[in-house]
């Protein structure tokens, strides 16, 4: 079977893909005619694809999250790779391929994920800090086993958000050591959770988020982890007055760093200076391997990375 990130312009092949996305659109010609506007997806990838003259069958057979067999012809529209489907099916028991192939996925697995996760949690020496962690990872332990850490800029795969989490608290705990300033039990406590309400914020099947869920869109993630640290403390009777509460509070807030990004707040704490720039290298530098490891070997540039400004990243041959 021929893998997404092998395809190369006028390539035919035919191969089992995940339907990521579907959606039936209509053509700007007189008389309209329906066609399928498709994102289709492996472990390696995934590409833009159109099936026209969709027929009345069609429409009720074909739908997102659905393996399919595909034959089509890969070419170059407005300088982005693209399929046109010339046909396609359902994938049927006897063909023998599994949903769970077709998925990209961290690179660790996600149990031992959750392991480092919970060590870094135990080792928090400050019991109010670490109880109110705790109390906000509690409301979504279960969805760290499998939910991305967003929904197409990165870490959007299987077990994405807590491989971004753990790939955070790597970074931080190198920082701690070399700037003692820095408090560590707010910088671990501030990586777990600025993202930690991400799980309620999206609506996700198997890594791939179909859509945002009402919360997410009226409140968004980073007013829920803070509205839960409330809560938190609220349940433990530690005071709000706290510092330690406006601590992680502010931490939260202010990891995007600019309103136009999402923060109320910018970071105006060393330990959230740190967050922010903690978070954004690491989301960054994972959008650059993300793009080198789903762009064929023969290309010398990725497509073009929303996240770095729409830069391509050329890959050096060195």
């Amino acid at each position: 079977m021929t893998l997404i990130k092998q395809l190369s312009p006028q390539d035919e092949f035919v191969g089992f893909y995940l339907l990521r996305e579907l959606t039936l659109k209509q053509t700007n010609g007189t008389p309209p005619k329906d066609y399928f506007d498709i994102v289709l997806g492996d472990s390696s990838g995934q590409l833009s694809a159109k099936y026209w003259d969709v027929s009345t069958t069609d429409k009720e057979t074909f739908f997102p999250m659905a393996l399919v067999k595909v034959r089509g012809i890969a070419h170059t529209y407005r300088e982005k790779l693209q399929i046109k489907v010339t046909k396609i099916r359902l994938a049927n028991e006897s063909d023998g391929v599994s949903l769970t192939d077709f998925i990209r996925s961290a690179p660790i697995r996600p149990v031992d994920l959750i392991h480092t996760i919970k060590g870094a949690m135990a080792s928090i020496a400050d019991q109010e800090i670490s109880t109110l962690v705790s109390f906000c990872v509690g409301k979504v332990e279960e969805k760290l086993m499998h939910y991305p850490a967003a929904k197409t800029h990165h870490h959007a795969y299987f077990a994405g958000l807590a491989y971004h989490m753990v790939r955070m608290l790597e970074i931080g705990d190198f920082l701690c050591k070399q700037r003692p300033f820095l408090n560590p039990d707010l910088m671990k406590a501030g990586i777990i959770l600025h993202d930690i309400a991400k799980p309620e914020e999206m609506i996700s099947q198997f890594g791939i988020v179909s859509d945002y869920s009402v919360q997410g869109k009226l409140i968004g993630h980073i007013s829920m982890a803070s509205n839960w640290i409330t809560e938190a403390a609220i349940r433990s009777n530690i005071d709000l007055e706290s510092e330690k509460v406006l601590a992680l509070q502010h931490l939260v807030l202010s990891h995007h760093n600019l309103g136009e990004w999402g923060s109320p707040v910018q970071p105006q704490t060393a330990e959230a200076v740190a967050l922010h720039h903690i978070d954004a290298m690491d989301a960054k530098l994972q959008m650059v391997e993300d793009a080198l490891d789903t762009t064929p070997e023969t290309e010398e540039w990725t497509p073009f990375i929303r996240g770095l400004e729409n830069k391509a990243v050329y890959r050096l041959k060195l």
